[in-house]
């Protein structure tokens, strides 16, 4: 079965995410030790060391390689096994992201969101972010890993139309906003 694209954009005080939303039967204690435990995490996207509870850990992305570079973690956030908030590499161009998750009726939901820098160069952060959240849900399940061919470039369009949408709102919004802004500068100049 061809994978479908699941993220949405999400604006936020702190810029636009794009959120994606995985459902696990599973604890949330389970599903939790696949971001939280360094061998766990390792079977689907990367490893970190350090000591994530001073708040400052080390983090390569092992799907991207061997020879992938460890990135410091600010950890902002943690509320095992609830929430999780950090920034991701140099400060000057961290990525920054968040898990959400929930238990109900024995079903684990996880919502992942990873703030993006540029709207017009990013939208292959969703896609990535598709096929490695298919890479927990094989990782979980003891199946093979998913193929980054079926998802790029085949999911890069919705993505990019996303990203255009909420681009062109964005500057219609300023827009507004300015037109309003100089409406009110001539009303008092008046």
């Amino acid at each position: 079965m061809i994978p479908q694209p699941t993220g949405r954009l999400v604006r936020k005080d702190d810029g636009v995410y794009v959120v994606l939303d995985r459902i696990f039967k599973a604890p949330i204690e389970d599903v939790w030790s696949y971001f939280s435990r360094s061998p766990r995490l390792a079977e689907w996207l990367g490893e970190f060391t350090g000591t994530p509870s001073t708040g400052a850990a080390r983090f390569r992305m092992k799907v991207e390689g061997d020879d992938a570079e460890w990135q410091n973690v600010s950890i902002l956030e943690c509320q095992a096994p609830h929430r999780l908030a950090a920034d991701i590499g140099p400060s000057d161009s961290a990525w920054r992201m968040y898990l959400h998750l929930t238990e109900a009726s024995g079903r684990t939901t996880v919502t992942f969101g990873r703030r993006l820098h540029d709207l017009s160069e990013e939208a292959d952060t969703g896609v990535a972010w598709d096929y490695y959240l298919d890479r927990l849900i094989a990782a979980r399940a003891h199946r093979p890993m998913p193929d980054w061919n079926d998802y790029h470039p085949a999911m890069l369009e919705h993505y990019e139309n996303l990203c255009r949408e909420l681009g062109d709102d964005l500057r219609r919004e300023h827009a507004a906003a300015h037109a309003g802004l100089a409406r009110d500068v001539s009303d008092t100049s008046a």
